[in-house]
């Protein structure tokens, strides 16, 4: 199979990507994702539902030659190296599979599947076929919490005691089913905590050993499972985090990250992020031995959120590192989601399912696309 052209200003060739998935968020990434990463060209789009592909195509002003209502019939017709997969989380996995099965490469959205069981198939198969499989944790890659990890790594509030946690936003004005989070399983713990949980884990360097959950429901929420909960989250080393979030708060409204709290033996750390306007919202403060807080200069990322996400997919997928976040390295995140589940059902604190140090690490992988064994 013949490379693709170039990516500019670099002897690399783009990296060929088909999405599958074309419904708001899928779209989303059309428009704001995909166009800043030029090592990477969108050669084709797939969903299943002919509305939603004839809708997007029109929006998108795409050609018919790539667009398919069939992930097979697109591999088939339009050389490619790897999938970007939008679609509902309950097909992520079967859709990472078959593409993992036809050689190719897989970048997947948040969260990577309904279970960590499922989601373990999707990781042995890529190991096996030595092939990139990242998962979009797309509020890693801001400015904020990556100073606020180097923060913590570098000692600046010593050994930490507490952690806490606020998410509150207001997504309740559509009516019932007039917005599809309202039908999410788990909209709350699965859909967007996972990102908060994810946070946690990297910038405490820390992982989560046990979770006690609580959900409410106000009779008014148009969310068909819980729209808010408060958990105690035990992690390694004795840290405790506290989490209270909620989609159905009338309270000052948070940044996407939420409001973080660090206090360490010599300080505290506050931070929040991933605004409305992208890296400019995000702000860290440090306050030491009990003074004022003082603002924190935070890195300048020339790429950010989903784009710089798909950007290490691209370098992976050529035969550089392994992305931040792969499948394997994603599976403790969404454990903690599995584990509040389990608590929110049975009243008790859960053990979360932990990991060898060994299998968080990088996978193998090779660069290619389709054709390969």
């Amino acid at each position: 199979m013949v490379d693709a052209d170039p990516a500019p200003g670099t002897g690399t060739p783009r990296t060929r990507l088909v999405h599958v998935g074309l419904g708001g968020w899928g779209r989303d990434w059309e428009r704001n994702a995909l166009p800043p990463v030029g090592e990477v060209e969108r050669v084709a789009v797939v969903d299943a539902h002919e509305p939603s592909l004839r809708s997007a195509q029109e929006e998108l002003g795409l050609p018919d030659a790539a667009c398919f209502t069939s992930l097979a019939e697109a591999l088939a017709a339009v050389p490619a190296d790897g999938v970007l997969v939008t679609a509902p989380v309950r097909s992520h996995v079967p859709v990472a599979l078959e593409v993992l099965d036809a050689g190719l490469h897989v970048l997947v959205e948040k969260p990577f599947a309904p279970s960590v069981a499922e989601a373990r198939t999707a990781v042995e198969r890529a190991e096996q076929r030595g092939l990139v499989l990242q998962v979009s944790q797309n509020y890693r890659a801001y400015p904020a919490p990556r100073a606020v990890r180097e923060l913590i790594a570098a000692g600046a509030v010593g050994d930490l005691s507490v952690v806490h946690v606020d998410f509150r936003r207001w997504g309740n004005d559509a009516p019932p089913g007039g917005n599809p989070h309202h039908a999410f399983p788990h909209p709350l713990l699965f859909d967007m905590a996972i990102h908060h949980f994810d946070l946690l884990r990297m910038v405490t360097g820390r992982e989560a050993v046990r979770v006690h959950a609580t959900v409410t429901d106000p009779p008014w929420s148009r969310f068909e499972q819980e729209a808010s909960a408060v958990l105690t989250i035990e992690m390694s080393g004795g840290l405790v985090a506290g989490y209270r979030g909620s989609w159905v708060s009338r309270a000052p409204q948070t940044a996407w990250d939420g409001e973080w709290s660090i206090e360490g033996e010599h300080g505290r750390i506050a931070f929040t992020g991933r605004g409305e306007d992208g890296p400019a919202d995000d702000v860290v403060t440090l306050s030491r031995e009990g003074g004022a807080p003082e603002r924190v200069d935070l890195p300048v990322l020339p790429l950010w959120g989903r784009s710089a996400g798909l950007q290490q997919f691209h370098r992976a997928v050529r035969g550089g590192p392994a992305p931040e976040v792969t499948g394997r390295s994603n599976l403790p995140s969404l454990a903690v989601c599995e584990a509040a589940v389990r608590s929110v059902a049975s009243g008790r604190t859960e053990d979360v399912e932990q990991f060898e140090v060994s299998e968080r690490f990088e996978q193998p992988h090779r660069g290619g696309g389709a054709g390969q064994p």
